[in-house]
């Protein structure tokens, strides 16, 4: 068990009671086994009674690794010219949104660097995969303007994630260079705006990053409120400005979960792929700590092998590998089941109809 001080924090996060930066901070500094036990095993309980034991799957496509920013933290980056950069065709990335969907999954997400395609190109690749699939379609495409939001909102999309990166303002623009720590956000709001489902999320590990900032991160996220919360540790890249840097641990992850799913209770929140790439059994400690999605990548591997983020990531089994029975066993093995969407609540705000709702 936590000492009492510990334990009291933790009791009013479960009831909703006023929390502090100062609160949070206090309990990602500790590290006895009896606190992260409790902490782990109180988000678990939170999940189980507010989003059930179904585990919700997402079939990535990594559509395009073109980027224009200049993040000092991403393999991605525009700078890095050892990386051989694609955008997959219209025809292939929907060709592998119905495989998804033939696995039974009922999300796809279209995930790539922030490549400026134009919005008329993106809004006709939603409207293809509302017209023959019955998926929900998430876009994680980075900063666009308010116009191309509305746009892809009215074409069909659900949810949008677009991580916050950092709560600190200082941090983001040391570690985002030509990026506007404001705008982050603006674009957050405006998504929350267009009714869509809206991620969020936060590196844990950052240069120059301490529990302060982690603290700040989670009330940010509770604030936004995200309905998404995306939640990984940092890996350095090697061609990358940070490539000397450690990376961040995943004992540190794993608070962060758990602590987001005691703020934002009904959240979705996935097991992060690069926790599994930190960690061998990184998934499933996410899962037992507070979790209920896991974000599978079915991205080709003539493509995924390029999406190179950070190192491990391009060789992480996915379904396209057959690993999707062998996930169901392992969630099997800690009473979990494979769960599918409900119809989404923001569906029909703002007088746009997000495409067919579906059990």
């Amino acid at each position: 068990m936590p000492d009492s001080a510990i334990g009291d924090i933790i009791v009013r996060l479960t009831l909703g009671g006023n929390i502090r930066v100062e609160d949070l901070a206090v309990i990602l500094s500790a590290s006895d086994t009896g606190t992260l036990r409790y902490l782990h095993d109180t988000a678990d309980e939170v999940r189980k009674k507010t989003v059930g034991n179904a585990v919700l799957l997402r079939g990535i496509i990594e559509t395009s690794n073109i980027c224009h920013q200049h993040c000092r933290y991403c393999g991605l980056r525009k700078e890095n010219t050892k990386i051989h950069r694609y955008r997959m065709a219209e025809g292939e990335i929907l060709a592998v949104a119905k495989k998804i969907s033939a696995c039974g999954i009922s999300t796809v997400v279209l995930q790539s660097g922030e490549d400026l395609m134009a919005a008329d190109r993106i809004c006709a690749l939603i409207r293809k995969i509302k017209e023959e699939t019955d998926l929900f379609v998430t876009l994680s495409i980075g900063e666009r303007g308010y116009e191309d939001y509305r746009a892809f909102r009215k074409a069909g999309a659900d949810r949008y994630l677009l991580k916050h990166e950092t709560a600190s303002k200082a941090l983001f623009e040391s570690l985002r260079p030509g990026s506007s720590y404001e705008n982050r956000r603006r674009c957050l709001l405006r998504l929350k705006e267009l009714g869509y489902e809206t991620g969020a999320g936060n590196l844990v590990g950052l240069p120059g990053q301490d529990v302060n900032d982690l603290a700040a991160d989670l009330l940010y996220l509770r604030d936004l409120p995200a309905d998404m919360i995306g939640i990984g540790p940092f890996i350095a890249h090697p061609d990358t400005p940070l490539a000397e840097f450690p990376g961040g641990s995943g004992e540190m992850t794993l608070k962060v979960v758990s602590l987001a799913r005691l703020l934002l209770p009904k959240a979705n929140i996935p097991a992060t792929t690069a926790l599994g790439v930190l960690e061998k059994d990184g998934r499933r400690k996410a899962l037992l700590a507070g979790a209920n999605v896991v974000m599978l990548d079915f991205t080709p591997e003539s493509y995924r092998m390029h999406y190179d983020i950070y190192p491990g990531k391009t060789h992480v089994a996915t379904e396209m590998d057959g690993y999707l029975e062998v996930l169901k066993k392992e969630l099997q093995s800690i009473g979990r089941t494979v769960g599918r969407d409900r119809p989404l609540e923001s569906g029909l705000k703002n007088g746009f109809q997000a495409g067919p709702n579906k059990a």
